[in-house]
């Protein structure tokens, strides 16, 4: 591998940022796993140089298993850059930009090709933050997931912050301070978001191929079943419900929406399962894993609109990267399908015809993720 230099000769290198989370859980801490450099033993994330014949998340993912003996869903939409500078052996120190993509682990190796030269240790986000030394990478980490202290902002219910917010926004505010609470919409919308993630992440080990596909099937039917529940339930609670933290069109537009993306993904494992698939497309793959992506930050952004006008900044910046990997996927979509009508358009076209119908779904499901992000700023510009 050789590195890659732009037009003005910067270097540039792809890094993976493994995680996981413990448990389903809405509050259930991110951790990140870091690994020692070579030579001065620092902590880093896996990185690299472009990999020739891969494209950039693809070679992301080569690094985390190189050298974290880790495997899971690389998104290809890079969740931001940083820089720092490495000292050639000519003696030169010159700048390297490194993109970074988000890895959902799916799998620890107990043996890995660099598991002799590195050490490996998962970190807390806040920790992981601490131990690496670059500030842009350190900043990086920690805007991952909201830090623990805005998740207890988010989860306390209304403050009032009057030097923010103007003068009739000040009243309305008062004004549901005072009033009664009632409906448990927010713990509705985390225990839907929550299907979301595991539902994206069983999406994503079922486009992996390999003995466990049945059980990837049914767990996404499963997943599906308990989203329905939880929106008939918010529908429920909308006709019995006086007084609602949103506008009641609002309410059932978002739960509408998330519950539109489980569907699609539900079908894509029901089309699996009909025409009894078990290889896909790598840009199939690519797509799932922007899907769990999508799901990370809806499980991140459905909390923090409990307290909608203190956490507006931070809604915008997840509605915000939603929109972008949504534009993402439709690129990944056109240039799937190019490749699979080339490949089985004249050849096959029944083939073409099935795998399509995939693509279809997996698109779907994105512009469902966009329709979240759509409703969650509404939301943000209403009341905040």
């Amino acid at each position: 591998m050789r590195p890659f230099c732009d037009g003005d000769h910067a270097i540039r290198q792809i890094a993976a940022l493994p995680y996981r989370t413990a448990r389903d859980d809405v509050n259930a801490p991110v951790t990140i796993l870091l690994v020692t450099s070579r030579e001065t033993r620092r902590w880093v994330l896996p990185k690299g140089n472009m990999i020739e014949g891969l494209q950039p998340h693809a070679a992301a993912a080569h690094e985390a298993e190189e050298e974290a003996g880790v495997k899971g869903a690389a998104c290809p939409t890079p969740l931001g850059s940083y820089r720092y500078r490495k000292k050639r052996k000519n003696g030169a120190m010159l700048n390297v930009t490194v993109e970074v993509f988000p890895f959902s682990v799916t799998d620890v190796l107990d043996e890995w090709e660099e598991q002799d030269q590195r050490d490996r240790q998962w970190f807390s986000l806040e920790e992981a933050a601490q131990l690496v030394d670059e500030p842009e990478l350190s900043e990086l980490i920690r805007r991952f997931r909201a830090s623990e202290s805005d998740r207890r902002i988010a989860k306390s219910g209304f403050v009032l912050d009057t030097q923010k917010a103007s003068p009739k926004m000040a009243v309305f505010q008062w004004v549901q301070a005072l009033l009664p609470k009632q409906g448990n919409f927010f713990e509705l919308f985390e225990a839907h978001a929550l299907t979301l993630l595991s539902g994206s992440n069983a999406l994503a080990r079922l486009l992996n191929g390999g003995s466990g596909m049945r059980d990837h099937i049914q767990e996404l039917v499963e997943r599906e079943h308990e989203a329905d529940q939880i929106t008939r339930e918010v529908l429920q609670t909308v006709r019995r419900t006086f007084l609602t933290p949103f506008d009641r069109s609002a309410i059932t537009s978002l739960i509408a929406a998330m519950d539109d993306a489980i569907d699609e993904m539900q079908k894509t494992a029901g089309a699996i399962d009909l025409y009894e698939l078990t290889e896909f497309k790598q840009e199939m793959k690519d797509m799932a894993a922007i899907i769990v992506d999508c799901a990370r930050i809806t499980v991140e952004a459905l909390p923090l609109l409990r307290q909608v006008n203190r956490n507006a900044g931070r809604l915008h910046e997840l509605t915000e990267r939603l929109v972008i990997m949504e534009g993402h996927a439709d690129e990944i979509h056109a240039r799937g399908l190019k490749a699979l009508y080339k490949e089985h358009g004249e050849a096959n076209p029944l083939r073409f015809i099935v795998e399509r119908e995939l693509f279809t779904h997996l698109e779907r499901v994105v512009d469902r993720f966009e329709d979240v992000a759509n409703e969650i700023d509404g939301l943000v510009i209403d009341h905040a």
